[in-house]
């Protein structure tokens, strides 16, 4: 029992302190895009049709899933085209993103960077490609129409979550979780900032190590109550700076409990089920089929696969890059719950070509060696 205990803490400690860095770069990322929504929506919207899924890659390399729920609604109002929506879901690397720019003792920092550069950078060429190639061949002539909506034209799908959440639950998300979470992320923040550097605070490293477990312990419970309190569809009003930072702890929480959920499946699996050496060798050489499997999980709808898969690569030694890029390519991110809403059969031509791409990609890129 006492085993089973300390193999749990140690992985909700591992979560935390990952979760660190996470709140950094979603925050980051977070309040960057508000200050820059309106000016970049502009310019946008007046570049020929031709450059859309050029734009759309653009949009889906940027770290989080802002992009691809964004594209959605522009998509849905006629704003892209369908290759710059399928562009922007082939590109994009979700929430994963932040599990690859995270560092901590899971994770190497310089291998980690480098992986989210070529991942990236191979999204970008084949989401762009891919998306010129879709709107040359006239796959999807037209795109829904709805009635144009007045404001900000790259605010969130849905920022009226009071209509479809749980009262107590939008009080948890919005205060009461919301509160402890930031504080212990700030917390969290100088120590995560110093250890990119290889140092730390000696006289609170022992507070720090039961922050983290804290920290994890509540995105796991934040996660939770916003799953099933809320409409997966429903987005908060991200116009503000306090709507921005409750929509970014939002995104910290799912980050932590998939990283929680993929550390525990990862380790259990090692150290206990196989043996470190003996699952060694099986990654090494059975790449073909993670490449399949990645690609499999990336492609569920949300960002959970990505997370998964992304912290399998930072965890699990040689882990193949072929099967990282996979499940990026195939993943949708949050974008896919607005399309599903809008448009069940783009949702599926985009998800099932998506897969396709991504495992016709996964094996080039392993061919490579990547």
């Amino acid at each position: 029992m006492d085993s089973v205990i300390e193999f749990v803490v140690g992985n909700l400690e591992a979560a935390g302190v990952i979760g660190g860095y996470v709140a950094i770069s979603i925050v980051g990322v977070a309040i960057a895009t508000l200050l820059i929504r309106r000016r970049f929506a502009n310019r946008m919207f007046s570049a020929p049709r031709w450059t859309h899924p050029i734009i759309g890659a653009f949009l889906g390399v940027i770290p989080g899933c802002g992009a691809t729920i964004v594209v959605s609604s522009l998509y849905k109002k006629s704003k892209i085209s369908f290759g710059g929506l399928f562009a922007t879901f082939i590109a994009t690397l979700g929430e994963g993103s932040f599990v690859l720019l995270g560092a901590s003792d899971e994770a190497d920092v310089e291998q980690n960077l480098r992986a989210f550069v070529i991942v990236n950078i191979v999204g970008f060429i084949t989401g762009s490609i891919a998306g010129l190639v879709i709107d040359a061949a006239k796959v999807r002539r037209d795109t829904p129409k709805t009635t144009e909506i007045e404001g900000d034209p790259l605010a969130e799908v849905d920022t009226d979550e009071g209509a479809r959440a749980n009262p107590l639950a939008r009080l948890f998300i919005e205060k009461v979780g919301f509160i402890p979470l930031i504080t212990m992320a700030a917390f969290l923040f100088p120590g995560s900032i110093m250890a990119l550097w290889g140092g730390g605070i000696g006289s609170i490293e022992e507070l720090t190590v039961w922050v983290a477990i804290a920290f994890a312990t509540g995105c796991i419970v934040h996660h939770l109550i916003h799953r099933f309190g809320f409409d997966p569809a429903c987005c908060h009003n991200t116009t503000t700076v306090y709507g921005t930072l409750v929509e970014a702890v939002v995104d910290i929480a799912l980050v932590v409990f998939y990283v929680f959920i993929g550390l525990m499946a990862a380790n259990y699996v090692i150290d206990i089920l196989v043996g470190p050496e003996r699952f060694d060798a099986w990654m090494t050489s059975s790449a073909v089929l993670v490449v399949i499997i990645s690609a499999l999980i990336g492609a569920i709808p949300g960002c959970g696969g990505m997370i998964a898969v992304a912290a399998a690569c930072v965890t699990i030694p040689n882990f193949p890059m072929a099967g990282l890029i996979a499940a990026a390519i195939a993943t949708s991110g949050d974008g896919s719950f607005p399309l599903i809403a809008a448009n069940k059969r783009d949702a599926i031509v985009v998800t099932a070509t998506g897969l396709l791409l991504a495992i016709i990609v996964g094996y080039i890129a392993l061919l490579l060696g990547l």
